[in-house]
């Protein structure tokens, strides 16, 4: 199949839900979003909102922060976990996504220290109820990801990361946690993976990130991130297992020499595409980490547009801000 970078934009946009009228609405919509996205990056930075709100803004009426609060906090429905980068799924992912957890049950910066502790912090937990980093009194300094931290925060987190414990709350940045076991259905948490394999993990993953981009080629992609193990051999052997599967298909686009997959699911929306003459006069606001933009190679092939953030550019070197 082949048809044209202005077909290809239309298709992106009418997937992504940023074509014409509002297809997403509320909660509901919320959840529909992400249901079809499988999950939206989570990022601490607030500019004019956080990534993951500016996403759900741009897509869903009537859209309200407390809504996704009440979502991932009240409702359980949604969960923060790790899946591109750190991201906000859905609850029922928990076990699909064990990959990460098993990594920091195994590893992981300051596990011995961490280990030492961790007993006692869960059972602090257990007595005194959802509790944060300054609550628990292991101010010791360890060598954390982005700097030195304080052993009670790098232990919370790491429990967090192996599924032990869940975010209870938050006040604005501090995170609160609980027991994941009070807090989350038994189906779920001794569910065990339904993707046996690695390449049943890489596939369902990587079939994951083409929906939600709606198009991906098979190229070093950062939508791509957090798959476990799947450097060029296995992604070109998993592209051909979803390909011969017929669970993705192949298209090319006129004047880009490499070939595109979206998801077979998806071929009647191409099909109204680009059998019907749509036009629309929308515009959104398009966070730098929104699902759209996770291959930004492929943003500058199909839409001609070169986007950059630079908020990691030093300031001599930028040109946008």
């Amino acid at each position: 199949m082949k048809i044209t970078k202005n077909q290809a934009r239309i298709f992106i946009l009418m997937k992504q839900g940023l074509f014409g009228d509002y297809k997403f609405s509320g909660k509901a919509g919320i959840m529909d979003f992400i249901r079809q996205a499988g999950c939206i990056q989570f990022d601490p930075i607030d500019i004019c909102g956080k990534n993951q709100e500016l996403v759900l803004q741009s897509r869903v009426d009537d859209f309200g922060k407390s809504q996704l609060y009440e979502l991932l906090y009240k409702d359980r429905m949604l969960v923060d976990l790790f899946d591109k980068n750190m991201a906000i799924v859905l609850i029922d992912d928990w076990p699909q996504l064990d990959h990460y957890r098993e990594y920091y049950r195994n590893g992981g910066r300051g596990k011995d220290d961490i280990d030492r502790i961790s007993g006692d912090v869960i059972d602090y937990i257990n007595r005194n109820g959802p509790s944060c980093s300054a609550d628990i009194p292991y101010n010791d300094k360890v060598n954390w990801y982005w700097a030195p931290t304080s052993l009670s925060r790098a232990a919370l987190e790491t429990l967090y990361y192996r599924g032990e414990l869940v975010i209870h709350h938050k006040k604005n940045t501090r995170k609160y946690y609980a027991l994941a076991k009070k807090h989350l259905p038994e189906r779920i948490l001794n569910a065990a993976n339904p993707n046996g394999t690695p390449e049943e993990k890489h596939d369902w993953h990587l079939l994951r990130r083409i929906k939600s981009v709606g198009m991906l080629w098979n190229r070093t992609s950062d939508a791509l991130l957090g798959i476990s193990n799947f450097k060029a051999p296995e992604r070109n052997t998993s592209f051909q297992r979803l390909l011969s599967g017929g669970l993705i298909r192949e298209l090319s686009i006129e004047g880009i020499k490499f070939p595109f997959y979206i998801s077979s699911d998806d071929e009647a929306l191409l099909k109204k595409t680009i059998e019907t003459n749509i036009k629309s006069m929308r515009t959104e606001f398009i966070a730098p980490l929104d699902n759209m933009m996770w291959d930004r190679r492929l943003i500058t092939e199909i839409f001609e547009f070169n986007y950059k953030w630079e908020i990691y550019t030093p300031a001599k070197d930028r040109k946008f801000g």
